[in-house]
């Protein structure tokens, strides 16, 4: 996967795309991840400028945007006269954008070219949403003050998802969300810690046991952390059974399963 981040502070995205799992990735070649300023598409290196209609605040440029996605694009498709990738997506990092799920960045993880745009000021020129952007996405119902952070957020989200990108292939198939719930609790040496066990369950060596615990587990932390989840996928008949206990003891403690 190529990947271009078009950003007026390139420091802040190889900052993170250089370390850990990422910069490992880029060095394994399973992603390439490529800055580009389009300050330096501007003319007079200004890429800003006043709101038509007043107001407060400075609206980035259209044209100098524009002119950096082309870069991008003709550099993605083509490298010494042969085609590189078929198709690419562009998408724009705003507040007002459509909230970043695991299914869009599992979306996003089919792709051969992605291209971020990060904004900045008061925000940019609406021509680059509707006839430059594929997507518009955001992090969430907050504004930042540049698009670099969501963009490392993204490229992070997505890069993980791409094959051999994980030492355990297993791990992402395991993550949050994948299937509807929250990711059940996660143990780890030694057995006790300041008077605070391990579930017995997970200490049994019963695979059954085991994987009924944390499926268990994970609904419980989906009913109590994220309900809403839960409406979009149908309950089991066990785990209607299991969110009906918890209803009608609510106000107090809750049953561990350990077998």
């Amino acid at each position: 996967m190529m990947i271009d981040v078009l950003t007026l502070f390139p420091a802040m995205i190889d900052a993170v795309c250089d370390a850990s799992i990422i910069g490992r990735a880029q060095r394994d070649g399973h992603v390439s991840i490529r800055t580009i300023n389009f300050r330096y598409f501007a003319a007079d290196l200004r890429v800003d400028d006043a709101p038509y209609g007043g107001g407060g605040g400075m609206v980035v440029q259209a044209p100098p945007v524009w002119d950096a996605v082309d870069c991008a694009l003709e550099t993605a498709h083509v490298r010494h006269g042969r085609p590189r990738v078929a198709t690419s997506r562009i998408v724009l990092l705003c507040p007002q954008g459509e909230p970043l799920s695991h299914a869009r960045a599992h979306m996003f993880a089919q792709e051969e070219h992605m291209v971020y745009i990060c904004g900045h000021y008061e925000g940019m020129d609406e021509r680059i949403r509707t006839h430059v952007a594929t997507d518009v996405v955001s992090l969430g119902d907050f504004v930042l003050t540049g698009g670099e952070i969501a963009a490392c957020a993204m490229i992070d989200a997505v890069t993980r998802l791409r094959p051999g990108v994980l030492g355990n292939a297993l791990a992402a198939a395991q993550d949050s969300f994948v299937a509807g719930r929250l990711e059940y609790p996660q143990y780890t040496r030694p057995p006790v810690v300041r008077g605070v066990g391990v579930p017995e369950a997970l200490l049994s060596g019963h695979h059954a046991h085991i994987a009924r615990w944390r499926a268990r587990e994970a609904l419980y932390r989906t009913w109590t952390h994220r309900p809403d989840l839960l409406a979009q996928q149908a309950c089991t008949t066990e785990e209607m059974q299991w969110i009906a206990q918890w209803e009608q003891s609510c106000n107090g403690g809750r049953e561990t399963i350990e077998g």
